[in-house]
Formats: structure tokens, sequence, C-alpha cells
């Protein structure tokens, strides 16, 4: 099973996509773990994770983040897509980046 993990300032604001993106995973029929860590958890909280996506807010900090979970890929969700809530969108982010 796929662990993707979101990252935002706090961790609270990225909630709604959180549940977002798991109906779309189990409308799929995609089996996966998404959770949603402040930033500043990156490095324990995302270490073994699949994919690392950022909240828009964050996404200066995408080499920092990438440091911290070597061989995971990390790449921010686009901020129209973040602003929509995209739950879909944003899954179809992470697996492209799984190669999934």
């Amino acid at each position: 099973m796929k662990k993707i993990v979101l990252l935002c300032a706090s961790g609270m604001s990225t909630s709604m996509l959180v549940r977002k993106m798991k109906e779309a995973a189990a409308a799929e029929g995609y089996e996966c773990s998404i959770d949603a860590f402040s930033a500043s958890e990156a490095a324990t909280k995302a270490a073994d994770a699949d994919v690392v996506l950022l909240g828009p807010q964050i996404r200066f900090q995408k080499n920092k983040i990438a440091e911290q979970v070597p061989g995971v890929p990390v790449d921010a969700i686009d901020m129209r897509m973040y602003g929509r809530m995209d739950g879909k969108g944003t899954l179809a982010l992470a697996r492209k980046l799984m190669n999934d």
C-alpha cells in the first residue's frame, strides 16, 4: 500500500484536501494511506512515504524537505488545484510522481 504525505505550514489546512483525496482513492478502488502533517515533521513523518506533496504556501521549502526525505519524490500542489480542494487531481499528481 502506497503512503502519501501532504505537508503544509501547520498540518491543519490540508485536512480537507486529504479527505477529498481519500474519497477519490475509494472511488478508484486505489488502496493507499494519505495523511497531512506540519512541514516541521517532514523528517519523522514523511521519511518512509512513497511521495510527499507540499501545500502551495510552503512550496519554497521543496529543496529543504527533499533533503530530509532522501529518495522520496517531493513536489508542490498547484495553487489552483489546492484552492479548489481537487482531491482527484491531487491524487493523480501523487500517482504520477510515484510512477503508479
